[in-house]
This record gives C-alpha cells, sequence and structure tokens, in this order.
C-alpha cells in the first residue's frame, strides 16, 4: 500500500530528476538534524551525489507536500465525521496534487457563513431548482407558482432563491472550477487603468495606466509593478477573458456543466442562470485565483533574482588580507576614515573635509599620505555613495604625490549597500562600543573589500540592496531563501576558526548564534584553538554540531595539517591511507597534485567512503583549503566622467554589475546613477535570462546609449555589433510590454533606473520579432 510518504518523496523525486531512494535517503538525514551543506558535501554517497541546488529544493517542497499531506487528512476526518464521506470522494481528495484542488473538493463540505442558498434550501425552494433541472420544457414561472410561502411571497423570489442554489452548487463544483481556471490561465488578459485624478501623484506608474497583456505572458518584474501601483491606489487592475468572446465562452463552459441542450423555457432560464453565476459569482472566484497565482509566481521570481544577485554579492572576489583605508563619502558632514590593518582590526580613524563647505583639500591628502605611510597601506575602499567620484578624484591627486618608487595603494570604489544598517546595528555598537557610528561605516566598507562574505554577513541580507521589489514579496519566504543563500556561500568557502567573527561562525553548517558566541568566548579567554576536535571543549558543542560543523571550519598551521582542508575529520583515515601510498609526508603531499596523479581513487573505497568522498579528498590534497571565489579584478571608471551630464551617446566605459533583475543588469559607471544595460542588449545573440551573461559583481564594458537627464535613465549596450536597437514603430509600441518607469527599490544612497521608455519598448518587440 502506497504510504503518503512514499508519494512524497516519489513527487519530489520527479520534480529534481532524482531516484526516490535518493530522496528517501536524504530526507532522513534533514530529519535527523543534518544542514543542506553538509549533505551537499560530506553524504554524496547517501544521496546519490544531489548537489546543493537540488537539495535546496527537496527540503522545500518536503515542507510544501508535509503540510498538503496534514491538510489532506484533515479534510478527510471532517468529510468523514460529517457522515458524507464515499469511496468516490475519498479517491478524489488521494489524487489530489495541489492544495487549491484539494480545497476545491472539500468546498461543499467546508462549514461556512449562512449563505443565501441556506435559506432558499430553509425556504423549501431547492424541489424548484431539481424540477427545472428535470423538466426544460415546462415553464419556470408557472413551476415556481407552487413554492411560494409567507417567505416567499412571489414567483420572483422562488427564483431568485432556485438561481441562488444553483449557483452556490456550480461555485463548488471541483471539476467546474479546475476547467474555468484552466481556461483563464491560457485565455486571460490582465489589465491597468489609471484612476481619474491619479496621473501626477502616479507618475512613475505611467506605463501602467492603460496596460493590457495576456495574463500568461506577463513578466514578473511588470506585475511586481502593477501590483504596487494598484496597492497605493494609482492604478485599477482586472483579470479577464476578452470581453467579446472570452466571456461568452466561459458561459459556455458553465452551461455545458448544467446541460443546456437546446432552447426550451427551462433551458432559457438555466442559460440566464448560468450567465448571473459567471458575473457575481465565478468570474470574481477567478480574479482572486488568477491574482493569487500571479502574485504568487512574481513573489517567486524576485526572491529568485534577489538570491542569485545576493549569492553573486557574496561569492565576489576579496582582495586579501591588506591593510586597507575605508573612506566613507559626505559633504558637509565629511568623508569619514578608517584604516584596518590585514586581519580587519581598527588602527585609525579620522574626518576628512575635503570638500564644501570647507574644501580643506590640503589638511585631507596630507592626512591620507600619513595614513598610508604609518600603516603601510595597500588598498583604498570608496563608499560609492554621495560625493564618492569627488571623493576618489581627491583619492587620486593625492597618490600622485607621493614620492617616486614608493608603493602606492590601489583605490577601489566599493558598493556601500547595507554600511549604514550595519553601523547603527547592535552588533556594530558591540563590535565597536567606543566608535562613532559614522566611523564604524568607513570600517565597514574597507573590510569589505578585503572579505565581502565576512563583512556582509553582518547585514541582514534584505539590507543588501541587490534585489527586486523586496519589499513587496512574502517577507518569510524571502527571508529564508536568503538565509539558505547566505549559508551556502559561507559553507562553500569555508570559514578559518581562529580569525572569524561570531556572525560568521553562526553561518557554519550546525553552529547558530550560541555556539558561535560561545566559540569566539573560549577563543578570547584561552587562545586560538590547535586544532578541530578542541571544539568539543567549548561548551554546548556537541558530537552532531561538531559533525556537522568541522568540515567547514579551517585552522591554519595546527597540530594536524588536514584541518586546513575541507576534508571532514571523519575521513581522515581515509587521508592518511592516500598519503601512505605515496610513500611522503602528509604536509609535503599537501598542494603537491603530482604526487597524486598515479593513485587510483577506487583503490581507496571502503565500507563506509565510497568513490565520491574519495575524489573529493584527492581534489582537497592537491589544493588544501582552496577558495571557491574568482581573482580580485575591479573597474576603472573614466576621468572626467562623474556626473550624469558628462554622459554622451556612443561613450565606451568600465562598471560594475550592480545589479541583475529579469529585463536586464544595473552597472555603476561612476556616475552616482546606475545604468541599464537591457536584456536586450547583454550580448549579440538572444539572451532569454540577464544571468546567463552576467552577475552582480562583474566587471563590465559598456557603451553609452541613451541619457535623459530629467528621468535619471542611462542606456547602456553591452553588444560588441555597432547598430543599435530599431527605433519604434506604431505596430511595435502596440504590441510591446510596456516597461516599467519610475523610482524602483534603490540600494543604499544610490538609485536605480528602470527599463528605458520608448527604447526598452521598441528593442522587447523586436526581440520578440525575432524570436
Amino acid at each position: 500500500m502506497t504510504t503518503a510518504q512514499d508519494r512524497i518523496h516519489r513527487k519530489i523525486a520527479t520534480e529534481i530528476g532524482a531516484a526516490p531512494g535518493q530522496v528517501s535517503a536524504t530526507v532522513d538525514l534533514l530529519d535527523g538534524g543534518a544542514t543542506v551543506p553538509f549533505v551537499a558535501r560530506y553524504r554524496k554517497e547517501a544521496t546519490g551525489g544531489l548537489d546543493d541546488t537540488q537539495l535546496r529544493t527537496l527540503a522545500e517542497r518536503l515542507g510544501y507536500l508535509r503540510e498538503m499531506e496534514a491538510r489532506r487528512e484533515t479534510i478527510l476526518a471532517s468529510i468523514r465525521d460529517q457522515g458524507k464521506l464515499t469511496d468516490a470522494l475519498a479517491l478524489s481528495i488521494a489524487k489530489a496534487e495541489t492544495k487549491a484542488t484539494l480545497e476545491d473538493i472539500y468546498l461543499p463540505y467546508k462549514p461556512k457563513r449562512r449563505t443565501k442558498a441556506m435559506i432558499a434550501r430553509e425556504n423549501g425552494l431547492e424541489p424548484l431548482l431539481r424540477a427545472i433541472l428535470s423538466d426544460r420544457r415546462a415553464d419556470p414561472e408557472v413551476l415556481a407558482g407552487a413554492y411560494l410561502s409567507e417567505t416567499v411571497v412571489d414567483t420572483k423570489a422562488a427564483l431568485n432563491g432556485a438561481r441562488d442554489i444553483l449557483v452556490e452548487e456550480l461555485a463548488e463544483n471541483a471539476g467546474l472550477l479546475g476547467r474555468l481556471r484552466g481556461f483563464m490561465r491560457a485565455e486571460a488578459r490582465i489589465t491597468s487603468k489609471v484612476v481619474p485624478g491619479k496621473e501626477q501623484e502616479g507618475a512613475k506608474y505611467s506605463d501602467y495606466f492603460d496596460h493590457d497583456e495576456a495574463w500568461n505572458k506577463i513578466a514578473a518584474h511588470r506585475a511586481l509593478a502593477i501590483l504596487r501601483a494598484a496597492k497605493e491606489e494609482i492604478v485599477t487592475v482586472e483579470i479577464a477573458p476578452e470581453p467579446e468572446t472570452g466571456v461568452d465562452r466561459a458561459i459556455g463552459m458553465i452551461a455545458l456543466e448544467i446541460g443546456i441542450p437546446g432552447d426550451a423555457p427551462g433551458d432559457q432560464w438555466l442559460r440566464k442562470a448560468a450567465t448571473w453565476a459567471w458575473k457575481v459569482k465565478l468570474s470574481l472566484a477567478m480574479y482572486v485565483d488568477l491574482m493569487s497565482e500571479l502574485r504568487a509566481s512574481a513573489f517567486e521570481e524576485a526572491i529568485a533574482v534577489f538570491a542569485r544577485n545576493l549569492r553573486a554579492l557574496l561569492l565576489a572576489a576579496p582582495a586579501g588580507a591588506r591593510p586597507t583605508l575605508g573612506l566613507d563619502p559626505g559633504l558637509r558632514t565629511g568623508v569619514k576614515a578608517a584604516v584596518v590593518d590585514a586581519t580587519g582590526k581598527v588602527l585609525e580613524t579620522a574626518t576628512l573635509y575635503p570638500h564644501q563647505p570647507r574644501m580643506d583639500v590640503r589638511g585631507t591628502e596630507a592626512k591620507i599620505i600619513e595614513m598610508v605611510k604609518r600603516h603601510g597601506v595597500e588598498l583604498i575602499a570608496i563608499g560609492n555613495g554621495t560625493a564618492s567620484r569627488e571623493t576618489e578624484r581627491v583619492v587620486a591627486d593625492t597618490l600622485r604625490l607621493l614620492p617616486d618608487g614608493a608603493p602606492r595603494p590601489v583605490k577601489v570604489v566599493v558598493s556601500e549597500a547595507g554600511a549604514s544598517v550595519y553601523s547603527a546595528s547592535e552588533l556594530a555598537a558591540r563590535e565597536f562600543p567606543d566608535l562613532d557610528v559614522s566611523l564604524r561605516g568607513a570600517v565597514s566598507i574597507a573590510r569589505r573589500l578585503q572579505d565581502p562574505l565576512a563583512e556582509l554577513v553582518k547585514i541582514e541580507p534584505k539590507s543588501i540592496g541587490v534585489g527586486q521589489y523586496q519589499h513587496d514579496v512574502d517577507q518569510r519566504k524571502l527571508g529564508q531563501a536568503l538565509e539558505a543563500v547566505v549559508e551556502d556561500a559561507v559553507n562553500a568557502v569555508g570559514v578559518d576558526l581562529n580569525t572569524a567573527s561570531a556572525p560568521l561562525l553562526a553561518r557554519v553548517s550546525g553552529l547558530g548564534t550560541r555556539l558561535a558566541e560561545a566559540i569566539v568566548e573560549q577563543r578570547d579567554a584561552l587562545g586560538a584553538f590547535a586544532s578541530r576536535k578542541a571544539l568539543l571543549k567549548v561548551p554546548g558543542l556537541g558530537p552532531k554540531a561538531f559533525e556537522q560543523s568541522a568540515g567547514f571550519l579551517r585552522i591554519r598551521d595546527g597540530e594536524e595539517p588536514l584541518d586546513a582542508s575541507s576534508v571532514h575529520p571523519e575521513a581522515y583515515g581515509v587521508a592518511r591511507r592516500i598519503v601512505k601510498a605515496c610513500g611522503r609526508d602528509l604536509r609535503a603531499i599537501m598542494g603537491d597534485g603530482t604526487a597524486l596523479q598515479r593513485l587510483r581513487a577506487e583503490d581507496f573505497v571502503d565500507d563506509r567512503f565510497g568513490l565520491p568522498t574519495v575524489c573529493d579528498i584527492l581534489v582537497e590534497l592537491e589544493k588544501p583549503g582552496r577558495d571557491p571565489r574568482p581573482g580580485f579584478k575591479t573597474a576603472s571608471f573614466a576621468d572626467g566622467v562623474e556626473e550624469m551630464k558628462d554622459l554622451k551617446p556612443g561613450m565606451l566605459l568600465e562598471g560594475t554589475v550592480t545589479n541583475v533583475a529579469a529585463f536586464g543588469a544595473f552597472v555603476d559607471i561612476g556616475v552616482h546613477q546606475d545604468g541599464l544595460v537591457h536584456v536586450s542588449q547583454l550580448a549579440d545573440r538572444f539572451v532569454k535570462d540577464p544571468h546567463e551573461v552576467v552577475k552582480a559583481g562583474d566587471v563590465v564594458k559598456v557603451r553609452v546609449l541613451e541619457v535623459d537627464l530629467p528621468r535619471k535613465r542611462i542606456a547602456l549596450s553591452m553588444r560588441k555589433q555597432t547598430s543599435d536597437a530599431p527605433q519604434p514603430d506604431s505596430a511595435s509600441k502596440k504590441a510591446a510590454p510596456k516597461p516599467r518607469r519610475g523610482k524602483p527599490e534603490g540600494s543604499g544612497k544610490r538609485s536605480q533606473g528602470n527599463e528605458t521608455g520608448a527604447l526598452g519598448a521598441a528593442l522587447q518587440a523586436a526581440m520578440k520579432k525575432k524570436t
């Protein structure tokens, strides 16, 4: 007999392209307290090599399907208690594959408030409906005469009551609802119209003042823009089939369900009742269902975009452990400066005033040179907010004052998104109790250049500013998705046990905030950990937490050489057998790929550790503790291009991708306003998903297409071809989905424009014709 658990495992297996046995083994591990990073890295034999993406999907779907099974049992119990559960009904409930289908089946049996149909039944009008349905040739008016009473005063009231009963039955017909929903998904159109008098207030939503497109074709970012405009009461939204033909087809489906074969008096009455059912009940139900589906799918896409951007940002190339000067630019309040050493320890802070109103350029230059020489500064990190380019210019002039042959720090413009949030946080206050809030931002900017991952984990992911409508989506689901991204990123890179902060350690598999703080407390009290196994002496850190976390923690130059690698302590025996086969010392083998080339992984497989684990150990011995992040590279902004007014069409510039959305990529080119590379301008080929081409943090070369100063829009291109997009004609304007305009979700102090108006519409239309 198939159990609910078997059903869940088979369904997930189909969805992620795995065998049911792989799913069952993974579920057992997750239920036993294992984390996704641990299972993905150290339990490949059990899972059959499922990757972290498959495992995340599995975990998410497992929760959904378990909730659904619980709901299925609740519904069965409710109908059984009512004495209405038949074998056919139980089979229908068992076969339901979505929560929506389950709820459709349950509708007739679901306890509800007193309805018009209930009152009509109490008034004895259900037999009237059955009489009309069974004898179509009879005149309903004549039939209704036999059902008058003190509460049913005339034939009109009687027929209205019969109609109310019919409408409720249709609205609770699971089969009809499913067919209507399928029809609407295929045929419905979503339209939005401006609320009269709101044109000026909602100018940023002007693209949606008179918008119409197929419901099943609307892109997530346009759906989210419309939903926000509706929430702000700028537009009204309708989801309905084509008025002329679509509505008739929907009513025809209802009529077919009733069975209206001819034009007898009963058929005519029923046809009117079917029309009434659509207008007053079923069209509204379909609107609610499709709006819910649209919102859910748009939210899902927005969360996925945010997650991809966040992952790219977290795994951006670190500049490395080098003394760094962090500058948080400002005008009136000055430029906040902080020097940190190679480990991120704060050495010196200052406030500089090179800009208006003080214009103390000489004093600023002298102070920067003094800090550079005193602390051996190798990197200068400049926040990309207000006065960023002006500050960068002062730094460039200052570095030219250094003596010939003297070491010159490399200046890098760094995203300061979230730095202000961190500066004012409780965590920052504990870390720097004696440091002014404004100076903490400069420290964060310096540290995020050294190691973006280690610093960004201190900031709530939603505040990092690489999302698309992140404040509109389901915040619980967004939080879960982003926490998973942070966890996967931290564990993919690994963490130095003796230098990592508590927030970074808290993201390690199996630890969490309490154990992370306990580790730091013991490290501060007793000094650096000499080995991984010393973790077991940390109060509260038991065998399970050790199993989950040990492989992701690194100890450089410790008692055990393998502690510097990602080889799990449980597999040290296998690693030593491999080393013994080479006939050399472990420390000599680690990092020497040539010594391992003659070995066959199959020779080291045993009852506990299979081929996947042995292969991983061989790779790790060859490159112990390798960092999966790319090499450090930074964009060079063009001299003399500091504001939007300096941009001219045709300019070739270098910039950094700050955000990737469904419709394109935003690029920081150093003018305080990110430009947009529309999806159609990302490459000399068709690009469906911008993430195929770029990710947040990439350094790219772009060409300026268009500059719109009044609306602060910059259109860019990454195409190598010189021909630009075609100019929109009247047909393409009509056919193209209108891109969103107005102020989007920005990041930090920088504002990002959105799709590029008529140009964006023309490009989208051209791409539609092409595909």
